[in-house]
């Protein structure tokens, strides 16, 4: 059974620290943040966006504590460029994201 957007925007708050950060992590208003926590409809770009946090988060906490998952997503990674995880997941990137973490997993060096 597919988890809601809302049940995933509440366990992103949760991982985040509050609806504010989450609401900034995905460019959105924290009004917003609450709308869909309250089941109202998700626009699809966000829904993407919210769904690959998840993924992204999910996966990361895999291999680090939360908050050394949370700094992941903010750094200059090498695997990506040296461009920011955050940045990725704003713009949908999931198959770049992916790689990655697999490439954090697997201890290779970019």
């Amino acid at each position: 059974m597919p988890v809601s957007a809302a049940h995933k925007v509440q366990a992103l708050s949760v991982d985040f620290e509050s609806q504010a950060k989450l609401a900034e992590l995905l460019g959105v208003s924290r009004s917003r943040v609450t709308r869909w926590l309250k089941g109202e409809g998700i626009d699809p770009r966000n829904a993407e966006r919210v769904d690959l946090l998840e993924l992204v988060m999910s996966s990361l906490v895999r291999l680090y504590e939360p908050a050394a998952a949370r700094a992941w997503l903010f750094g200059l990674n090498p695997h990506l460029g040296d461009r920011r995880p955050i940045d990725l997941v704003r713009a949908g990137k999931t198959e770049e994201l992916m790689r990655a973490i697999r490439a954090e997993r697997a201890g290779s060096f970019a």
